[in-house]
């Protein structure tokens, strides 16, 4: 299967310019040591300069695996992949739900065959229509995640994406993050790893969540879920291709 073999029927499109809420503000910054508590860890871009953040409130802190200004780049794949898969997704949104449950599979296989490397964009344009903090919360759990590992971070993704968990659009129930840590031990490189449990709890990555939702809305990008290779949007009867 390709990324252009089939339609997502219904795909419903928001416009939001949702900051995300709760959690200090995202431009505070306090530099430390790579590898200290809450910096990313010994492989982190930590702040824009590199040099990593120290966990606490309103602080940024970026998750391992992450790059560029503010940790906003998360690419995932081979550097050397001759096509980019841009990938935009708000985690509370049904649409983008379906969508990972079809493709997220076949994104995986092809990320770790060299077909290409993917750049994931989030939103919390759910958070701004229906209310509510799921989508940056998620958002801030799937930070945890990526910090661990960017294999934790897919498999963590895939599960709050799955038709077992993810909510309905109404519901908020990723606000919590009692269940956000339920749905983690799923995953095995989760399920038993204090750093993440104690990240999601405290909102670690929320100042790093409001950072990504910033640059989405910044991206152009109304709509989600949204795919772009190579900087140009696929469609295929005039919703995202799978």
């Amino acid at each position: 299967m390709t990324v252009a073999a089939a339609v997502v029927a219904g795909v419903l499109v928001f416009t939001d310019d949702d900051k995300g809420s709760r959690g200090g503000s995202p431009d505070d910054v306090v530099q430390g040591p790579p590898g200290a508590p809450g910096s990313g860890g010994s492989g982190g871009s930590g702040d824009p300069d590199g040099s990593g953040g120290s966990q606490g409130p309103g602080n940024l802190v970026t998750p391992a695996h992450s790059s560029g200004p503010s940790g906003t780049t998360v690419v995932i794949g081979e550097a050397d992949a001759g096509h980019t898969l841009d990938v935009y997704e708000d985690l509370r949104c049904p649409p983008c739900a379906s969508f990972d449950q079809a493709v997220g599979p076949t994104i995986a296989k092809d990320i770790k065959s060299g077909k290409y490397k993917v750049s994931f964009h989030f939103a919390a344009i759910i958070d701004k229509n229906m209310s509510g903090s799921g989508s940056m919360n998620a958002l801030s759990a799937l930070g945890a995640a990526l910090d661990v590992s960017t294999d934790a971070f897919l498999d963590y993704k895939a599960a709050l994406m799955s038709s077992k968990n993810h909510p309905e659009e109404s519901e908020d129930s990723y606000a919590d993050y009692t269940r956000l840590l339920a749905v983690s031990k799923e995953v095995y490189a989760l399920k038993t790893n204090a750093s993440f449990q104690e990240a999601v709890r405290v909102g670690t990555y929320e100042p790093w969540a409001k950072k990504m939702i910033a640059k989405f809305d910044a991206s152009g990008v109304s709509g989600t879920p949204t795919v772009k290779l190579d900087g140009s949007q696929l469609t295929a009867g005039g919703a995202p291709p799978l």
